[in-house]
């Protein structure tokens, strides 16, 4: 309830903060003196113009009233000094930094990346491999001896057969002949995709390195993807307590019905037991291979090959259903699909190029040159008593010496030497001095350039700055909310249970009916059968005389059921005995009302949920109303009308 809260009052409320403010901007209102420019209102109405769904909060009054409350609040928290503390400062740091990283990346190179990475997903590949292991940090000599060893075994498998060799050579240690199926992107490592996807079929890559050593692929097979499927079915489950119809009976029933003729829809909407798409007539959201836990569901899903086609009836570890295939597409439209590979790609190996790209840009902007003269000075001091981790920095070290310049920044010696100092802590990979000293130069150097971006994106970049401090304000106001209001379950507990005592009559339970519903697409099935419930013959009976092997005209739901239940119709009368027949779903329905269950007070355990929130609500009301007695607002009407001449202008 609490993120729930939340978010509705951030898409509503939250602000885009002014640091410096015009002196021609005319004051809109002030709040205990602070004053609230018209620019930032008129900025926050209409950037939550589209996004409100309360017609009442368009209008400019109300929406002025949501605001006021809104800078009271923030005027509160600062005034409790929120913003100081620990928690709410690193929470801020992290948040500062997640937006930053979307700010500075290269979107031309991701661009790119991700249209690969969506025609990659377009396909399927079969493929198999040999792996040589080759530590990541292995000498040279090491790696070409692995890669001419590679290099050979393709010889052999281009004269006597992949498969052949692979089955030979693999030990499950140090060597990999392995088969790998059929593959997408995003499924391998980015380096072993590309060798896969750029191999035409039937061929044996030249051998190429990855993290775990060298490969060579062969493959197979390339195909279009499976692609997306869009179903309805029907479920039935074991139900506690109903021993009169086992749910594979049950399904079969409803097939019946469906090779009589019946909508599926309304089928699925009177008898499916999966509540959640059974309003929609068994409609579930589109999904593609792997991604329905029920493999036998999945799989009958993709064996239906028209639109319209309805499977028979199955079983999987869920319950038994029947699959009605609504549509069929290869692969969803790339602009569909380009948020979600956008993410992925950032995830991937792939986002080391877009690493590579951005640096680059960095050096360029901040005007960063190499210094080979620093370079060299650090390698002779290096030595390998670092990889033992008890190497120090020279007495006569040249601390002072300039490094690299950052922008307004310069770094010096004794910067880059503490760095080498503190990482000979962590773990340290043995390489030549050489490469060693460049690539921790690299990594400093590339470290350095992002902290200074990211120190420097508020100046140089105005919608971060905008959304960065929206997020500020509403981290401090989902702060100050949730110590004082929201978790007044955990200390109002007496005040609680008084609210509910004073408001008792608005927590009851609805009014139930102990029932028999008949249904049936046939409305003389239904005058058939209600003359026979009159005379009070059994259910079993009834099936019997009505239904048979191949038909199935009248199904039956038992239950103890509120007016919302799925198998009544709207305007049913609660009233004992065996009512009319009503048109329900494109069928029709009987309900034999056995007894009618009245609307009970429930008890707080019971309420307590709707108690809580409403106690809140009440709670903030009080609340805010103290807050205008502690910082008055004073509105300039005069300023105000202008805001609206202007708003109805746009």
């Amino acid at each position: 309830m609490k993120i729930k809260y939340f978010l509705t009052f951030i898409t509503v409320l939250f602000v885009i903060s002014i640091e410096a403010q015009s002196s021609e901007d005319e004051v809109l209102f002030s709040v205990a003196g602070d004053p609230i420019y018209v620019s930032e209102f008129l900025r926050v109405y209409n950037k939550n113009l589209d996004l409100v769904q309360d017609a009442s909060q368009r209008d400019v009054d109300e929406y002025l009233k949501l605001f006021t409350t809104y800078k009271l609040k923030l005027k509160e928290a600062k005034s409790l000094k929120l913003d100081e503390k620990p928690s709410y400062i690193k929470e801020l740091g992290n948040y500062k930094k997640q937006l930053a990283n979307s700010y500075i990346r290269d979107s031309k190179i991701s661009d790119a990346l991700v249209a690969e990475a969506y025609q990659r997903i377009s396909q399927d590949i079969n493929a198999n491999h040999i792996l040589i292991k080759v530590a990541e940090n292995a000498n040279p000599q090491d790696t070409l001896v692995a890669y001419n060893r590679l290099l050979k075994l393709r010889e052999r498998a281009l004269a006597e057969g992949f498969d052949k060799v692979r089955k030979e050579v693999h030990n499950g240690r140090t060597v990999f002949g392995e088969e790998l199926g059929y593959f997408t992107g995003f499924r391998m490592v980015y380096k072993f995709e590309n060798a896969a996807f750029n191999t035409p079929v039937g061929e044996i890559s030249m051998p190429f390195r990855t993290r775990f050593g060298y490969h060579i692929v062969n493959v197979l097979d390339k195909r279009k993807s499976r692609g997306e499927r869009t179903v309805a079915h029907i479920m039935m489950v074991s139900k506690k307590g109903d021993t009169l119809t086992k749910p594979e009976e049950r399904i079969q029933e409803i097939y019946n019905k469906l090779k009589q003729g019946e909508e599926f829809e309304a089928l699925a909407k009177q008898f499916s037991d999966d509540k959640n798409s059974a309003s929609r007539g068994g409609k579930l959201a589109p999904f593609s291979s792997g991604q329905i836990r029920a493999k036998k569901f999945e799989d009958m899903a993709f064996s239906l090959e028209n639109e319209g086609d309805v499977s028979e009836p199955f079983q999987s570890q869920f319950g038994w259903h029947i699959v009605k295939l609504l549509n069929k597409k290869l692969i969803p439209p790339f602009e569909d699909m380009k948020p979600e590979l956008e993410g992925k790609v950032k995830r991937d190996d792939r986002s080391k190029l877009i690493d590579e790209a951005l640096y680059s840009s960095l050096k360029k902007q901040y005007g960063v040159n190499e210094n080979q003269k620093a370079l060299d000075y650090f390698q002779s001091i290096l030595n390998d008593t670092y990889f033992k981790r008890s190497w120090t920095l020279p007495e006569d070290f040249k601390a002072t010496e300039n490094l690299v310049k950052i922008g307004n920044r310069q770094f010096k010696y004794s910067d880059f030497g503490a760095y080498l100092m503190a990482k000979q802590k962590g773990r340290v990979i043995k390489k030549p001095l050489k490469a060693f000293t460049k690539t921790n130069y690299e990594t400093f150097l590339n470290e350095n350039l992002i902290k200074y971006k990211e120190a420097n994106l508020e100046k140089e970049n105005e919608e971060y700055a905008h959304i960065l401090n929206e997020y500020r304000d509403g981290l401090l106001l989902f702060d100050l909310m949730e110590n004082t209001i929201w978790n007044a379950a955990k200390t109002d507990s007496l005040e609680i249970k008084d609210y509910y005592t004073k408001h008792k009559t608005s927590y009851t339970s609805p009014k139930k009916i102990d029932a028999v519903v008949a249904s049936s697409s046939k409305q003389k099935v239904l005058k058939k059968v209600a003359k026979l419930l009159e005379k009070g013959t059994n259910i079993d009976t009834i099936k019997k005389q009505i239904n048979s092997k191949e038909t199935t005209d009248v199904i039956f739901t038992i239950d103890i059921m509120d007016a919302s239940n799925q198998v009544l119709p709207k305007d049913i009368l609660f009233k004992k005995g065996i009512s009319e027949i009503y048109k329900h779903n494109k069928g029709y329905v009987i309900v034999d009302i056995k007894e009618v269950l009245p609307q009970l007070q429930k008890s707080f355990e019971e309420a307590k949920g709707h108690v809580i929130s409403d106690y809140q609500t009440y709670k903030e009301d009080n609340w805010v109303n103290t807050l205008k007695e502690k910082y008055p607002i004073k509105i300039n009407k005069e300023v105000l009308k202008k805001v609206k001449s202007q708003i109805k202008k746009q």
